[in-house]
């Protein structure tokens, strides 16, 4: 054995783990790979997974054949899955000890797979050593909680708290809101410390039994594996209390969508000290460049923020996200938020992606954005004050077919991301768009059936 691997062996002798979850991430952020028995596990030291995983929509279809067999080899072979280490994470909802272990792809001569989101955060994230910088992030994980209903036509509805009673009204903030599903969100706070799950605060947001948990602020890859796993764990908790908790960037009409906010800075490896700040604590040029680099390429990555048809109606006009990439201190009406900080904890607020977003992809890209404004030194716009709703300068796009256009044609992201990632990336929500294209929604019945 080797070290890692020892170190794997070790944690499951001592958590009696009789039954491991072997998963890898898709494109979508569904987990995909095999359960085995813990003595088999650990013989075999991973797992096998046809590469054709990577490239399954979320409704479970495959890219056009063109698109697939380019990107794949025709005998549809397996990539090797290896476990993380450090990666492994126990369910306390099963009925016998069971782990999830996390594991990376390579291809069968050792080289890491392209399509796998992990390997393209990892990527990005070897840009940063490479100039001697180690990115620090923070998330924000915004969801609804609904009853449970099994008709997708109906409209989702607020579940019932402790009172017997659903929300009505705007409950920014409240306590009593929070405090009506308490018995859920304890069993979520021990779980995810069973986990070691770094969670921070619960707070109730705009929509009705809508919430935000916020994670500590910790490694990038570390965090997205954190938060794949505590999105089933959410999940499972919600069952438990029969209600449904959904990251559906805008799953209730005339509501507010979920987002994923990404708190974002860089500090020095070899000194450990932040690079966003100067001594005096104003704001770096690195900084600035960075906010730069934010501002010039999230039109280009938006699909990895926004992945689905849905995730736009969250940027609907009226809204309370931001459909920009302006930027200002203490402004949540711009899309990069600067927040007061003193100078250790100087940084940069992208409040953009949707809570739907793969979190290995969401961050990777906008840290990448970021790294870009680093080296190619991006000067950024004048910080916004005041409202920024209505400001048309700085816009994103409004379609997912436009965003995945600017992605496709943009060389600077295939460049560092790899083009047949890109490509891969860009045919399966293309292939998910059409199939949401051939859906007739409850609107055009009611509008048109009699209409037209």
């Amino acid at each position: 054995m080797n070290a890692p691997f020892d170190q794997l062996f070790t944690w499951l002798k001592d958590h009696k783990i009789t039954e491991v979850e072997c998963v890898v991430s898709d494109l979508t952020g569904i987990a995909r790979g095999k359960i085995a028995p813990t003595n088999k596990f650990l013989q075999e030291r991973g797992m096998r997974l046809p590469e054709s995983v990577l490239l399954q929509t979320v409704t479970g279809d495959f890219v056009d054949d063109d698109i697939y067999y380019d990107l794949l080899d025709p005998a549809d072979i397996d990539m090797v899955c290896k476990p993380v280490s450090d990666a492994v994470y126990v369910i306390p909802w099963a009925i016998e000890p069971t782990a999830i272990v996390i594991h990376d792809t390579f291809d069968k001569f050792g080289n890491p797979i392209e399509l796998s989101p992990r390997n393209v955060l990892k990527k990005v994230l070897q840009l940063y050593t490479d100039k001697g910088w180690k990115p620090i992030v923070a998330p924000e994980m915004e969801f609804y909680l609904t009853q449970r209903c099994e008709d997708p036509d109906l409209p989702l509805k607020a579940p019932l708290g402790r009172s017997g009673r659903a929300e009505s009204g705007r409950q920014s903030f409240s306590i009593d809101a929070a405090n009506e599903f308490d018995p859920l969100f304890e069993d979520v706070y021990d779980w995810c410390e069973l986990q070691g799950l770094d969670l921070d605060t619960l707070i109730h947001e705009d929509g009705p039994a809508q919430m935000e948990i916020n994670f500590r602020h910790g490694d990038a890859l570390d965090l997205a594996d954190q938060i794949t796993v505590f999105k089933r764990t959410l999940r499972e908790a919600a069952l438990k209390h029969n209600v449904t908790a959904t990251f559906m960037a805008k799953p209730i009409g005339d509501e507010p969508g979920s987002a994923m906010h990404l708190h974002q800075s860089v500090v020095d490896i070899a000194t450990g000290q932040p690079i966003f700040a100067n001594a005096d604590g104003s704001m770096s040029e690195l900084f600035r460049q960075h906010i730069g680099g934010l501002q010039k390429y999230i039109p280009k990555v938006l699909p990895m923020f926004a992945p689905n048809v849905n995730s736009f109606r969250r940027f609907l006009p009226d809204t309370s996200a931001p459909v920009n990439v302006e930027w200002g201190e203490e402004n949540r009406t711009v899309g990069l938020r600067v927040p007061t900080s003193g100078p250790e904890s100087m940084r940069v607020e992208n409040r953009l992606p949707g809570a739907d977003a793969n979190p290995y992809l969401a961050i990777a890209a906008s840290l990448l954005c970021g790294y870009l404004g680093m080296v190619e030194q991006v000067e950024p716009s004048a910080a916004v004050e005041g409202r920024a709703y209505e400001r048309r300068n700085l816009r994103l796009p409004i379609t997912i077919e436009e965003a995945l256009t600017q992605m496709e044609e943009c060389t600077t992201v295939a460049e560092y991301l790899g083009a047949k990632f890109v490509r891969g990336y860009v045919a399966v929500k293309r292939a998910e768009h059409e199939n949401f294209k051939r859906v007739i929604s409850s609107w055009e019945r009611e509008f048109l059936l009699l209409s037209v």
